[in-house]
């Protein structure tokens, strides 16, 4: 299966980038001025070896900067092989390998691992799946579902972000904030542990394809600011995102894109 080769390909990145955040690590800033590392093109290379016999193009982060985008066609794959670059180098464990099947511009599958804890999130047959990585193995894996239990968490910070997410947060009556780095924000929700993650910054669909498919699958929604279903491959816009909310509903999800249209005018 698809799912499998996408996790085993997680699986061995994971091992390389380990690898690097062992020892003292160097980086380089790429032109967009974004932090890029020797983990980051390490594991890209491991993940597109495993992916190659699959035969579906990937757009991966690397290749991209470098100028090597395939033609993607209706399906294929999209790689960030070390998402939360900024986290890597602080050494904070908050950073993911985050590999994405796309069909019709929607992602269908993913993967999201985060080397330093083995936490490992995917799309199962049923649903959303957790569990960890032992030994190159998952154990204690177990379904997951989005929750709208109230009072409101969102994942993202009032004081480090956009000025109108403090107003989103008033206006939504959010209680909380739970703050995390990279994709995990996305697992996050599809946890239950949070129900909100507005972003009013730039991503490229990189940075989201992977963990959008684990929110899905567990029942969230991703949405961009006019309200329609975040989605892929664009390269008229550099394959940049909207800005989107990712929430445990759909009405919830409509709320805050309805109150996000209003504070960025």
């Amino acid at each position: 299966m698809i799912i499998d080769t996408m996790l085993q390909a997680a699986i061995a990145a994971a091992e390389v980038i380990l690898d690097v955040y062992s020892r003292p690590i160097a980086s380089e800033a790429k032109s967009d001025g974004s932090p890029v590392t020797e983990a980051d093109g390490r594991a890209e290379a491991v993940i597109l070896e495993h992916l190659r016999e699959l035969g579906i193009p990937v757009l991966a982060e690397e290749s991209v900067a470098a100028g090597r985008i395939p033609d993607l066609g209706t399906r294929f794959f999209v790689v960030d092989p070390l998402d939360g670059t900024k986290e890597f180098l602080k050494r904070n464990g908050e950073f993911t390998v985050n590999i994405a099947l796309v069909e019709g511009r929607a992602p269908k599958l993913g993967v999201v691992l985060a080397p330093v804890t083995g936490a490992i999130y995917w799309t199962g047959a049923d649903g959303a799946m957790t569990g960890r990585v032992v030994d190159r193995a998952i154990t204690e894996a177990r379904r997951i579902d989005a929750s709208a239990a109230e009072p409101l968490k969102i994942v993202a910070s009032r004081s480090h972000g956009h000025a109108a997410l403090a107003e989103l947060c008033t206006s939504m009556n959010v209680v909380e904030d739970v703050s995390v780095g990279s994709s995990l924000k996305f697992c996050i929700l599809a946890e239950g542990k949070a129900q909100l993650y507005p972003r009013f910054t730039p991503t490229s669909e990189w940075d989201t394809a992977a963990g959008q498919a684990v929110l899905e699958a567990a029942g969230g929604v991703v949405l961009g600011i006019d309200g329609a279903p975040l989605d892929c491959g664009h390269a008229e816009r550099s394959y940049l995102n909207t800005f989107f909310v990712a929430a445990a509903n759909r009405a919830l999800a409509l709320e805050a894109t309805a109150i996000m249209q209003r504070l960025v005018r």
